[in-house]
């Protein structure tokens, strides 16, 4: 399909870039700069209903530069989810207080139009160019605490990683053009598909793939990619930190995807089992997938910082991911976005946790988590679910996604060792996790204080808890919506 034409099918990415120039334009007027962020929640609010309203449509735009389909409608509507809930968060976070809002809320919004191409391109050059307005955005964000050296700190960290990571795929991606004389997915996949040379030396294949995953591996915090991601996660605002722990991954994991599926599969698309070429990348990602959830794993139990910890959890979250990603199957990708939803909201309700507590307390140590659960008990006994959920203890619906992770493994009957390897690292979690747990409600509390989180906090932890729970308890109906995408 052409420019013109296409436009129409590009309406939710136009409404970010016209929530970017108005939230500018606002930030003219001291009398206007009060509207912003109901201008951008409103904003957000139409780009996840004209995002809805694309389901179930399947067409590439722009001269097949970028595609329109089910399975990036659907990334989408997580990357909407978390901006919406990230926006109202902030307005209620004393770390965001000295910070210039409308810088903030013209960079996040730039963040979620680059997740936004990211998912839909076709073309490595589009795809690049959606890292890319993310992750410089990203970059900024980090750094929003202009005063503060651990935010400074953070920000040259992610840009240093970042370009380091960014760098190696594009060379990666040259190896492609190189081979195939396209930037095209689908024409590079038949160019490899249908070339004799690399039937009989399949090691540049190899090479590409690995170079790839440097860049798509940095935004999912895979090993060895994933050393940005606590010192990150401590320094940035902790609104910032939630909006990384799951949207530029979930992001990341659908580019992940789209490539592996598109490029390096025989049919180039999502339902064929086998590898091109015999090129064995499932058994490398299993590899990845088993050290990224060890990795993440044990060095989360060396961690007194709460925002250290959940972001070593994240890395870990992100290998119980890749395990289903090393399978060649459409049952893998719906678990892997299965568990998505439910890692949106048990992740996002932790942390909105740790804004209450840096709000009322001004920590973030464990130690400063001591007797909350007889200060404030309703939250203190909601976090408590919402760390069970990250464990994956039943009911909650951590336990439910990981089953399908596991099952997906099994049904595969392919890599039995990686799914032992993630029983015991699921069995790992539960010393971290349950360290928070000790300490709030064992541990004596410091004075008899009460406290209380503002009203829009504790919306949030009771809007990501309800699911979290609920979804343990009945979660047929999510699955069958995520059991009708067709790819």
């Amino acid at each position: 399909m052409t420019n013109l034409p296409s436009i129409s099918y590009f309406i939710p990415e136009l409404i970010v870039i016209g929530l970017i120039l108005t939230t500018i334009c606002l930030d003219f007027s001291s009398k206007l700069r009060k509207h912003i962020l109901p201008v951008n929640i409103l904003g957000v609010l139409f780009v996840g209903l004209f995002v809805w309203d694309s389901f179930g449509i399947n067409q590439n735009i722009f001269s097949h530069l970028y595609i329109i389909d089910s399975f990036s409608t659907f990334f989408k509507l997580i990357f909407v989810s978390t901006t919406l809930l990230i926006l109202i968060a902030s307005s209620a976070s004393k770390e965001l207080d000295d910070i210039g809002h409308p810088e903030y809320y013209t960079l996040m919004m730039t963040v979620l139009l680059g997740l936004m191409i990211m998912v839909s391109s076709t073309n490595l050059i589009m795809i690049y160019i959606g890292i890319e307005t993310a992750s410089l955005a990203s970059y900024v964000l980090a750094g929003m605490k202009k005063g503060n050296k651990a935010s400074n700190e953070a920000s040259l960290k992610y840009v240093i990683f970042g370009s380091f990571a960014s760098g190696i795929m594009l060379y990666g991606m040259s190896w492609l053009y190189g081979l195939a004389g396209s930037t095209d997915l689908y024409q590079i996949h038949e160019s490899i598909l249908n070339s004799s040379a690399l039937l009989e030396d399949n090691f540049m294949i190899y090479v590409a793939i690995l170079m790839l995953l440097a860049g798509v591996g940095y935004k999912i915090s895979m090993v060895p990619f994933h050393y940005w991601t606590p010192d990150v996660y401590e320094g940035a605002p902790t609104p910032i930190t939630a909006f990384f722990s799951i949207a530029p991954k979930a992001a990341g994991l659908g580019l992940f995807l789209r490539i592996m599926y598109s490029l390096f599969s025989e049919s180039g698309g999502f339902a064929d089992p086998n590898p091109i070429l015999h090129v064995d990348w499932p058994f490398l990602i299993a590899v990845l997938a088993a050290g990224t959830m060890t990795i993440g794993n044990v060095l989360a139990i060396q961690q007194n910082n709460v925002k250290r910890i959940l972001a070593y959890s994240s890395i870990a979250h992100a290998g119980y991911m890749l395990m289903s990603a090393s399978i060649l199957s459409v049952s893998a990708i719906k678990a892997i976005m299965f568990y998505l939803v439910i890692y949106l909201f048990m992740n996002l309700g932790a942390f909105f946790y740790a804004i209450f507590i840096s709000n009322k307390c001004g920590v973030e140590d464990i130690e400063g988590y001591k007797g909350l659960g007889y200060k404030s008990p309703l939250m203190a006994s909601l976090m408590v679910l919402l760390l069970v959920s990250l464990t994956g203890l039943p009911p909650t619906a951590g336990f439910i996604g990981k089953v399908y992770l596991f099952s997906a493994l099994i049904e595969a009957k392919t890599f039995y060792w990686l799914a032992v390897v993630g029983i015991l690292n699921s069995v790992v979690s539960l010393f971290y996790y349950f360290k928070i747990v000790k300490v709030m409600w064992l541990d004596e509390p410091k004075d008899d204080s009460k406290i209380t989180p503002k009203p829009a906090l504790s919306i949030l932890i009771i809007v990501c808890s309800i699911p979290t729970l609920v979804l343990g308890l009945k979660w047929d109906f999510l699955f069958e919506f995520i059991d009708k995408i067709k790819f």
